[in-house]
């Protein structure tokens, strides 16, 4: 395996990694929305409190390996889903925002509209980065020099709206499933009734998405199910589908979260056995950015990879410290 492959997968795992742990944050702040008085909000946001900003470190780790590895998928990327980027940069800021003023003012008012705030902010977050998932695997019009052709408009077509909108639904779940070992008494049984219909939401998303890449381009079907990869991502998302109804109705909270977890992976294994060995695939496939074209030299490659086999298990191990240590 070269070193291109490995940077492929590396960047795959920094993306899984933060859309599992900083999606169940996403979903819990979606789902604030439908909680009833002030003790269940505190409740929900005392949940999320430990972890939501350690979360976002993933995305931050995920975009500064894109940097190094592929920098003319970065520059590229960045460039051309400008408004987008700022538009979610907004969101994610709000989202801090809200979480650190809601309780400097006691108003309910005041609340009010950091709880508001709060969920927009989170909803609006969910979809963009589904809805940019949704362009990649999609493809998008690029030029020969690998500039980005289109506009702000142009990546919301309707195939990529719908893997946003699956995007989010799957979001809510995760939040849901992670809310369910966190909450208990009357809170939880709400939140038994919120990821039975979210994943219902997800399952008949899903299917649409599906049909709609059928109808508009068959072709990324043929190309998810052309080797092994595909076909594993079909069993890992099946089984997860299956497992969080199963374990739900166990109440073994944590397993639902490890099901709707896997899920979250299997979305992530779909679109790269579609795509690869793109990055950046191109409505005109010669155009595309793959991970030859776009990549740094092989000694920065090499240089990078040895900084992330350090650097990596440090993270994923004061992560996993901080989940122990506020596992309650």
């Amino acid at each position: 395996m070269d070193l291109n492959i490995i940077w492929f997968l590396l960047i795959g795992v920094l993306l899984v990694g933060y859309s599992v742990l900083d999606g169940f944050d996403l979903g819990a702040g979606i789902l604030q929305l439908f909680t009833k008085g002030e003790e269940e909000k505190k409740a929900l946001l005392k949940s999320i409190a430990p972890f939501w900003d350690g979360n976002e470190v993933w995305l931050l780790t995920g975009g500064g390996a894109l940097f190094a590895a592929f920098p003319h998928v970065y520059a590229t990327v960045f460039s051309g889903f400008y408004l987008a980027l700022m538009l979610l940069l907004v969101a994610l800021i709000f989202r801090a925002v809200s979480i650190e003023f809601r309780n400097q003012v006691e108003s309910e008012g005041w609340k009010g509209f950091w709880d508001i705030t709060f969920t927009v902010s989170s909803f609006v977050t969910a979809l963009l980065l589904g809805v940019a998932l949704g362009n990649i695997f999609t493809g998008i019009p690029l030029d020969g020099e690998m500039n980005y052709t289109g506009s702000f408009f142009t990546l919301l077509r309707p195939l990529p709206l719908f893997v946003g909108l699956t995007g989010v639904a799957m979001i809510i779940t995760q939040g849901a499933a992670y809310l369910l070992m966190k909450t208990d008494g009357d809170l939880q049984a709400r939140v038994k009734v919120w990821i039975k219909r979210s994943w219902l939401a997800f399952v008949i998303l899903s299917v649409l998405t599906t049909l709609l890449t059928l109808i508009i381009d068959s072709s990324k079907v043929s190309a998810i199910f052309c080797g092994l990869a595909g076909w594993i991502a079909l069993a890992v998302f099946l089984v997860g589908v299956i497992l969080v109804r199963v374990f739900l109705a166990k109440d073994e909270f944590f397993k639902v979260f490890i099901a709707s977890s896997l899920i979250i992976v299997s979305m992530f294994l779909v679109v790269g056995a579609a795509i690869y060995p793109n990055l950046v695939p191109a409505l005109e496939a010669a155009n595309s950015l793959n991970i030859y074209n776009s990549s740094s030299s092989q000694l920065t490659l090499t240089v990078m990879l040895v900084i992330a086999l350090i650097g990596m298990p440090v993270v994923i191990a004061y992560t996993i410290y901080i989940y122990r240590a506020f596992r309650k």
